[in-house]
């Protein structure tokens, strides 16, 4: 009898003790590469503060901007190996994991900002391209963003595609960039972001693609004065979650993570254009700053930007094969309806 009521009370105590964990504090980590008044990373610090109101305070989400816990390509991996819980990272990288995510990175697929956005909030469309991660470690939620990418160059404006032709230009490490960029007759050089500045002051490339926002921020266009706005394509980053971590919270939590990324966007979109208007240590807009500063820019007419589109179709023809005829398809057609 003392031995059955040892065992109950071991019993009991190891239920209290689990229970006790279940509601304990839990703290994870969230890294990406913004600077901290970026409006991707503002996004970021609203996602934790959601989820740290919706569970009570049960999670905590410590976030690491400017890659303090890595380059995108290392947090990615990290997220897969569970030594992260999630992260934020650019779709040109994750095209290096999941190459369905190439879709997104098509040249100037996206025709503006309203059809993207229109097509990335749509519940089918992120159900259909996050499908695709959890075969390689990935949980996708959400999204956070960048910009649309321009060109910046030292040699002279860009207007068609022939401009263009015989330029070293800095691309991201990310295969439909490479391709896209040697089908517009340039040679793309691989050079890691925070040398970018360096290679364009002293002649080591001629060009580097950026949104104009980074390119000032960065300033490059102290040193290479032309500036086409491209908007060849938007830098979305997916916000992703190691699996195992994702397993072990509840239906709810994960509702709670869900609903945190759809806020943590709007936020990101939201700074993004007001950054736009007030450039950080600037005070003015980024127009004002190239009216100052002797950056001469110029923005593609509806027949110059159908010129490059025409250019980059073989690039196309590649990725319908990669990505596959029916995701492919689905975003064309989705595009389609939100552009009529």
């Amino acid at each position: 009898m003392r031995k059955t009521l040892l065992v109950l009370g071991i019993i009991c105590f190891m239920g209290v003790g689990v229970a006790g964990m279940a509601g304990a504090e839990m703290t994870i980590k969230y890294g990406h590469v913004a600077p901290p008044f970026h409006g991707q990373s503002k996004g970021a610090d609203a996602f934790a503060q959601y989820v740290k109101e919706k569970t009570n305070g049960e999670i905590m989400v410590n976030v690491y901007p400017m890659g303090q816990l890595g380059s995108e390509r290392s947090m990615a991996e990290q997220v897969q190996m569970g030594t992260l819980e999630m992260a934020s990272v650019t779709t040109a990288v994750m095209q290096n994991y999941v190459p369905q995510t190439a879709v997104m990175d098509l040249p100037f697929i996206w025709p503006n900002r309203k059809v993207a956005y229109a097509v990335l909030d749509d519940p089918a469309w992120q159900e259909k391209i996050f499908s695709y991660l959890p075969k390689k470690g990935f949980v996708g939620i959400g999204w956070t963003e960048n910009e649309f990418r321009d060109i910046n160059n030292t040699k002279r404006p860009i207007h068609t595609p022939e401009d263009l032709k015989g330029l070293k230009i800095r691309v991201m490490n990310s295969p439909v960039y490479i391709d896209t960029f040697k089908q517009l007759g340039t040679s793309p050089v691989g050079i890691p972001f925070p040398e970018v500045y360096n290679a364009l002051q002293q002649g080591v490339i001629d060009a580097q693609e950026n949104p104009l926002l980074t390119s000032i921020l960065i300033k490059c266009t102290e040193v290479a004065k032309h500036v086409t706005k491209t908007r060849h394509a938007l830098t979305e980053c997916m916000v992703i979650v190691n699996p195992d971590f994702w397993n072990k919270l509840t239906p709810q939590q994960q509702q709670i993570f869900r609903d945190g990324a759809e806020h943590g966007i709007q936020v990101n979109r939201e700074v993004n254009a007001q950054i736009s208007k007030k450039l950080p240590r600037y005070n003015m807009s980024i127009q004002e700053y190239c009216d100052q500063n002797g950056v001469k820019v110029v923005t593609l007419t509806p027949e110059e930007r159908k010129a490059f589109v025409a250019a980059v179709q073989p690039v196309w023809t590649k990725y319908r094969k990669i990505v596959g005829e029916d995701l492919f398809n689905a975003l064309v057609d989705l595009i389609q309806k939100h552009q009529n």
